[in-house]
């Protein structure tokens, strides 16, 4: 008679709000649960750094997978073609084939961060018999209000980087807003010369390729006033004027489509 290993209890650290406040939820309820973080590579400094935090605080090992296979690897597979929201491969390589190699053949419950205030979401769901999605947040009908303050009763808070920005994932990532990329050049201007020179590959080459589709990032932070006062003209025209840290917090833009919340939430 052979023995039949135990199913494991997996939860993604992506470095967002949701995933982090699940871990913290689900830390006593699931003493065994193992934590993981996919890095691309890419990362930002303040998702780095979050990741290192929650690690502290959960007082378990989140264990790094890609080891080796980074963005820049897949990127050269892919002949430089950046990925686009019609073409993810970065997701597909750098997120769900390491999950499912880390998984391997054993008997899982994946726990997702989705809310129940998200109930048109579903999340990566694998199509391997031996991976089961939990949604504890759904079940229990935790909204962004809870996450909030599950975040801030750990003593945690939200991660830095909603300062300027409304989701984790590469530093260079395809969804993100033209405020957004306007906020990496001020606040990692290392960062976005790295996002410019991967456009200017191609650029060179007489492709009109680019992160943001119909403007190249140097042509954008040229006009970076413009975005600016775009933004707040935005923002005034709320009834209930929020700062920055409280929009990105709160957004759950159709940008987020389900294919990538393996990496934002």
């Amino acid at each position: 008679m052979t023995n039949q290993k135990p199913v494991r209890h997996l939860l993604g650290i992506s470095g967002g709000k949701d995933s982090a406040a699940l871990a913290i939820y689900m830390r006593d309820k699931v003493p065994e649960m193992e934590y993981f973080f996919a890095d691309t590579g890419a990362e930002l400094p303040e998702t780095l750094a979050f990741v290192d935090l929650m690690e502290d605080y959960l007082g378990k090992k989140i264990t790094r997978i890609n080891a080796g296979r980074d963005f820049a690897y897949y990127l050269k597979l892919n002949s430089n073609f950046l990925p686009t929201a019609r073409s993810r491969w970065c997701t597909t390589n750098l997120k769900l084939k390491p999950f499912e190699e880390f998984v391997g053949n054993d008997s899982v419950i994946s726990y997702v961060a989705i809310r129940a205030d998200e109930q048109y979401r579903t999340g990566y769901i694998s199509t391997k018999p031996n991976i089961t999605a939990c949604y504890p947040f759904k079940e229990d009908g935790l909204n962004i209000d809870d996450v909030k303050n599950i975040l801030d009763e750990s003593g945690l808070g939200m991660p830095k980087y909603y300062e300027w920005r409304s989701r984790s994932g590469c530093y260079f990532c395809f969804y993100q807003r033209r405020i957004e990329w306007i906020g990496l050049s001020e606040r990692h201007p290392d960062l976005f010369e790295k996002a410019k020179e991967f456009e200017a590959y191609h650029k060179n080459l007489g492709r009109n390729h680019s992160w943001t589709e119909g403007e190249y990032l140097e042509d954008m932070v040229l006009r970076k006033e413009e975005i600016k006062t775009q933004f707040e003209l935005s923002q005034s025209k709320q009834k209930k004027p929020k700062n920055l840290m409280d929009i990105f917090s709160d957004d759950d833009s159709d940008d987020d489509n389900e294919g990538c919340l393996i990496c934002f939430k």
